[in-house]
């Protein structure tokens, strides 16, 4: 019931069909409203109701909460499971019993009582035995980054922490948003190393059981725009781009025999990836104008070619893709804590011709995001909580996108970040 009220009420037509990528959005609505982190098994467990004992009372709080209630226990008393409707249990209230009827009936519904008690007092003592303990002294946990070699793509990072004074069931260091990268650590160690393949602004996150208890940022910023592909599934290495500039007839592109040279499988699904991170954070997230001319160029024969493009914030993601219109459904775009899925919303307002030069406007102005292509307005949505400072721009595609220009401004007219590219 918890999870058909969760799944509604971020606007899933039903539970038992979500997608994998509705899943995981379920698991990173849990950990932005709760802080607790629930595994994307967990949820499909879940959603499924295939558990062989009952979840730890911290999962049951995290999903209650972001479901709209206090907590798990608020949860089941709004239910009144212990109310009796004598309509449902075919009692006829105008019929007076007899004493001896009276007596039965009496005596039945004690019986009742008594099993519903010791069926309420089993569940709580299995939930008892379930639960995590509480995280307790969690702000004695130390935590810190350094990285090895400055800027430069791969970089490993020295994490130093010490959870010992932390009472906790188990520990892990996530690198990032990506769940894939979850390392588990012990108590009485006090180092790990990782490696970052990708550049950009990272929250690196000290986990007791499932719950945030330090974070901090490892900024790999690169100052110049950056090329490499991605596959499609976890923990994918990168392909990096060799391209001295990736500037080439007036515009930023990439050639397929630049993506053949870096050993990338064209036949498989990629993303090619063309960002920039600059050192110095400064601008805000929640008020920006972004323009650019852009277009997709083939790469191997896609049927559904998109462009994606993506404000970098430190907090939330803030990005939309544009594909054919026959392809929408395929979409997704994320403003904020707000996220839309083409699976389940009408996102058919994104679709344009993507193999031809398209004029995008992007602004969002006190949190309120709206898209126009081509000087029609296509799309608007709003926030409520600050994604931060811009940390970079990047324009991904499963093509070649072709970039014109860029005119990336404040609200207030201040350059951010803007090239012609040699026009």
């Amino acid at each position: 019931m918890c999870m058909a009220e969760l799944c509604q009420k971020e606007g899933f037509a039903g539970y038992d069909n979500l997608v994998q990528r509705e899943q995981q959005f379920l698991c990173d609505r849990i950990e932005t409203e709760t802080g607790v982190l629930i595994s994307l098994s967990t949820i499909k467990r879940l959603l499924n109701g295939q558990f062989s004992r009952i979840p730890q009372i911290a999962t049951l709080d995290a999903i209650a909460i972001t479901a709209g209630y206090k907590n798990w226990r608020n949860f089941r008393l709004s239910k009144n499971q212990n109310g009796i409707n004598h309509h449902e249990a075919g009692i006829d209230e105008n019929v007076v019993p007899t004493i001896n009827a009276g007596n039965k009936i009496l005596m039945a519904w004690l019986l009742v009582l008594a099993m519903g008690l010791i069926l309420a007092a089993m569940v709580l003592l299995i939930i008892k035995k379930s639960a995590a303990p509480n995280i307790a002294y969690a702000d004695k946990a130390q935590f810190s980054a350094t990285k090895v070699t400055g800027n430069d793509i791969p970089n490993t990072v020295i994490f130093k922490y010490n959870v010992d004074s932390v009472n906790a069931d188990s520990f892990f260091i996530q690198q990032s948003w990506d769940r894939s990268r979850r390392v588990k650590i012990q108590k009485h160690n006090y180092t790990l190393t990782d490696i970052y393949y990708e550049p950009g602004f990272h929250t690196a996150k000290l986990i007791a059981n499932n719950k945030v208890i330090k974070k901090l940022y490892v900024s790999i910023p690169t100052d110049k725009w950056f090329f490499y592909t991605k596959e499609n599934i976890p923990k994918s290495t990168p392909k990096y781009i060799l391209s001295t500039t990736g500037i080439k007839n007036g515009a930023m592109q990439l050639t397929a025999e630049e993506i053949l040279s870096s050993k990338t499988d064209i036949k498989k699904d990629n993303q090619v990836c063309q960002v920039y991170f600059p050192s110095k954070l400064e601008s805000s997230s929640d008020n920006f104008v972004l323009k650019f001319r852009i277009k997709v160029n083939s790469l191997n024969n896609e049927a559904c070619p998109y462009f994606m493009s993506e404000v970098f914030c430190q907090h939330y993601f803030i990005y939309f893709k544009s594909t054919l219109k026959g392809c929408t459904s395929n979409l997704d775009c994320e403003f904020g804590e707000n996220a839309f899925n083409g699976k389940i919303n009408d996102l058919s307002a994104f679709g344009s011709n993507v193999n031809t030069w398209q004029n995008v406007e992007f602004t969002v102005k006190d949190k309120n995001a709206s898209i126009s292509i081509n000087g029609v307005k296509i799309f608007s949505a709003s926030y409520r909580h600050s994604a931060g400072l811009i940390t970079g721009l990047g324009f991904i595609s499963n093509g070649l996108c072709q970039v014109y220009f860029v005119d990336f401004k404040t609200i207030d007219g201040k350059n951010i970040y803007s090239n012609d590219f040699n026009h």
